[in-house]
């Protein structure tokens, strides 16, 4: 049996550079189809989505190279805009080249995104932001097809600030003719950054980090290079380990603006945050606060993300903490897991209490998605006794190398 394997009890200390973002660098991956020609990425992470990107990537015509974090994507040749069935179902984030191709080609084609198991995750409001750009939309039961000859600017609300669907709706408004205007749109870093990533390839983008975005479409593309953003979600993780096991860390590479409400969160557990613009550091006793209330929400809000390994985090509370998850209800099956370890965590509808124990002990669990993998690490981190995470795949679809890099904080972690 494939299992990462851990045995708890040893204090992380020390520091580590964060690696690139995997939310930031599979969107900016999609946006470089728009333009016939070369860009170039640096600090991509080597985990499984970058590669399963690439493969897609490489199935539509781009040509890549891809070495020590830097990857280099020509899409001058890019004709076909069918996306691989096998690929969309190993990674949900695929779903973003929709709005990509047909702005690139005129048509995609892709099929219902797989990826982890966290909940319900419709994408009607992808496919209803396209149709408002002009795409017409077809289904044949596994397929969806998106057609336009011409994507025309439009006025587009989102009745909810989905992250995907404002991805999608901005890479086909590059191609658009006229001004496109996403209201109620997504704020998340990740946008941001995929809005910096636009305006310097030339495309005419405002709003970033606000409910309203508007782009200018049908603009001359040009080369680009650009650095990809350290991983908020990643940095998080390993400062709830650290802070499981009483250590004491620092984290670099990683804008930390984009962490508030993290770092709100854990000065709320009682540990000692710190933080520069690219550098976080967190000093633990070991014994971690209770908090009343943690409620996942669209950024500037508790990410989702975050939620799995800040209630592996709170198993160890001293009290009842409350965890309220609004995005992907199925990421509370976690809670199951927990309990094979010794957690006290009961479930309602999408609502979690956690009461806190003292100690948790070494298991044999399933890790079911990637953050409830990297959530197990950190209970198993701070464990009595040997942990053993099964399906650990799942983690290595975020994660570079979370047991080097707990290795090297002074964890004792392997495949």
């Amino acid at each position: 049996m494939d299992t990462l394997n851990v045995q708890g009890g040893y204090p992380l200390t020390g520091e580590l550079k964060i690696q690139g973002s995997k939310n930031t660098v599979l969107p900016v991956m999609a946006a470089a189809v728009l333009y016939k020609g070369v860009t170039m990425l640096t600090n991509v992470p080597m985990i499984q989505d970058v590669y399963c990107m690439i493969h897609i990537l490489e199935a539509v015509g781009v040509k890549i190279v891809f070495s020590d974090h830097c990857l280099v994507m020509d899409a001058s040749s890019v004709e076909n805009g069918e996306i691989p069935m096998e690929d969309v179902k190993r990674m949900r984030s695929s779903i973003m080249l929709l709005g990509a191709l047909l702005g690139r080609t005129g048509e995609a084609v892709t099929s219902y995104p797989g990826g982890c198991s966290i909940g319900l995750r419709p994408i009607n409001l992808h496919l209803k932001g396209l149709t408002e750009m002009g795409a017409e939309i077809s289904e044949d039961g596994t397929k969806i097809r998106a057609c336009a000859s011409r994507l025309k600017g439009a006025y587009i609300r989102l009745d909810f600030p989905s992250v995907g669907a404002t991805e999608n709706i901005l890479l086909a408004a590059v191609a658009a003719e006229g001004v496109t205007v996403i209201e109620n749109a997504a704020r998340e870093p990740e946008i941001i950054e995929l809005c910096l990533f636009l305006q310097k390839m030339g495309v005419p983008v405002r709003g970033a980090g606000t409910g309203r975005i508007k782009i200018e479409g049908k603009r001359e593309l040009r080369q680009t290079s650009y650095r990809i953003t350290g991983d908020r979600i990643v940095a998080g993780t390993y400062l709830a380990a650290a802070a499981v096991t009483g250590g004491q860390v620092r984290l670099t590479g990683i804008y930390t603006p984009y962490m508030a409400s993290v770092i709100r969160a854990f000065r709320e557990c009682g540990c000692d945050v710190t933080w520069g613009k690219e550098e976080v550091s967190l000093r633990s006793d070991g014994r971690v606060a209770a908090v009343p209330w943690v409620k996942t929400a669209p950024y500037p809000g508790f990410p989702t993300d975050m939620q799995s390994p800040f209630m592996a985090l709170l198993a160890y509370g001293n009290g009842v903490s409350m965890i309220e998850e609004t995005i992907f209800e199925g990421r509370l099956k976690l809670a199951e897991q927990l309990a094979k370890m010794g957690a006290d965590i009961r479930v309602e509808e999408n609502r979690a209490w956690v009461t806190g124990q003292k100690k948790l002990r070494g298991a044999l669990v399933e890790a079911g998605d990637l953050r409830a993998g990297a959530a197990l690490a950190v209970a198993a981190v701070g464990a009595e006794g040997r942990t053993r995470i099964a399906d650990p795949g799942y983690i290595r679809r975020g994660y570079e190398s979370i047991d080097w890099d707990l290795q090297s904080l002074g964890g004792r972690i392997w495949w």
